[in-house]
């Protein structure tokens, strides 16, 4: 996985505004139905992270571990995220191809 590549599409899908971050953003994305690919940070607390993969497979969203919760923040423009969810099906091929290259 090359950091640079997944923050640079992030950043991408940030400033069009498909990108959902938050608590509240991503429950809200995840349920209703616009979620495409959730990304959570390879540092996320293992108890973060398993309630976020429970989400996302009660949703039927696929999950891809990425960088950093500082590096996914520095990406689109936030402080640290634990998760963020794609709500573009393009940007989220994009995204998803960069985390496992």
């Amino acid at each position: 996985m090359d950091n640079r590549q997944v923050a640079f599409a992030l950043g991408l899908a940030q400033k069009a505004g498909r990108v959902a971050s938050g608590d509240f953003a991503v429950r809200s994305a995840l349920n209703g139905g616009k979620a495409k690919l959730m990304l959570i940070a390879g540092d996320a607390a293992e108890n973060s992270r398993k309630e976020m993969e429970y989400l996302a497979e009660t949703a039927g969203v696929k999950t891809v571990t990425g960088p950093s919760r500082r590096e996914i923040g520095l990406a689109i423009g936030k402080s640290p995220r634990t998760a963020v969810v794609i709500t573009d099906a393009n940007f989220a091929v994009m995204i998803e191809s960069k985390c496992h290259d």
